[in-house]
């Protein structure tokens, strides 16, 4: 199932896209948090007896989780590529070794949807880039979970950019003010639930700016895969249903060209990967 948050009349209503992507079915659910936490067989009922669906086109498309209840968990450098290319940038902030995966969290106030805008912060933000990534959706509560089980409570996948302001980042060494302003989580289209992709997932994953291809690779080249993030994660936290995990960017971004290639108002971006989607949104 592909399953949506969209607007429609003024409410905020979860959905289930038609096969062909081009409407949607309402689904009897408070919002997706709800929908996740709600047992299988129930969201199976519900979709089974879906009502008339919706053209696209009538709907407007938000974040399939608009307020995350928790901050996002991503992993820094989690592509070979990605981080030889973060090296040559700025050696002294991506650079040495890393024997241990790199966590950190990303605030969310309200996602980005689907079309939606990216925020440039003029005036606070110089180095505006962009970072296409595979996100987990978890489905139910994980707390000391083995690498073998971890399948188990993923409910599905989405698309995260993990927009960045470089500056910001390098020059706090800690990233998480230069990852978390308003408007610089876009995710999207759609969650696409876990028995639709084989664990673990080994999807095309791709980034344009403005039509020109910028990132082209596959999720199965994490460094530190998802059986042994949930692993790790989980045991020292709790996850709970709904916790959103951003799986790291494979290289390509901006500050990874000579010149960089930042991003600037009125750019588009667009992130794609295989059996989810395509998340698009332009900067302003």
């Amino acid at each position: 199932m592909k399953l949506v948050t969209y607007l429609y009349e003024g409410r905020e209503t979860v959905g289930l896209l038609t096969a062909d992507g081009a409407a949607v079915h309402p689904l009897p659910f408070a919002d997706m948090n709800a929908l996740i936490e709600a047992p299988r067989a129930r969201l199976d009922e519900a979709a089974q007896a879906a009502g008339a669906a919706l053209p696209l086109s009538a709907v407007t498309l938000l974040a399939p989780i608009p307020r995350p209840r928790q901050d996002v968990i991503c992993l820094g450098i989690n592509y070979k590529a990605h981080a030889a290319e973060s090296t040559r940038y700025d050696a002294g902030a991506f650079g040495g070794e890393r024997p241990v995966p790199i966590y950190f969290s990303k605030r969310v106030t309200e996602a980005v949807g689907p079309e939606g805008f990216i925020e440039s912060h003029p005036g606070l933000v110089e180095r505006l880039d962009y970072e296409a990534e595979l996100a987990v959706v978890i489905g139910r509560t994980a707390r000391n979970v083995r690498a073998a089980d971890a399948a188990d409570h993923i409910f599905g996948y989405t698309i995260l950019n993990d927009v960045s302001a470089r500056l910001l980042q390098t020059t706090h060494k800690q990233w998480y003010f230069g990852k978390s302003l308003d408007g610089f989580t876009p995710i999207g289209p759609c969650i696409t639930t876990a028995d639709e992709i084989a664990f673990p997932p080994a999807l095309a994953i791709s980034s344009r700016v403005n039509g020109e291809l910028r990132q082209n690779s596959t999720t199965d080249l994490l460094i530190t895969g998802i059986a042994d993030i949930i692993q790790e994660l989980s045991s020292g936290m709790t996850l709970l249903p709904g916790t959103i995990i951003a799986t790291g960017t494979p290289a390509g971004v901006g500050m990874g060209f000579d010149p960089p290639k930042f991003l600037k108002p009125g750019d588009v971006v667009a992130c794609t990967i295989e059996n989810i989607g395509t998340l698009q949104n332009t900067v302003r």
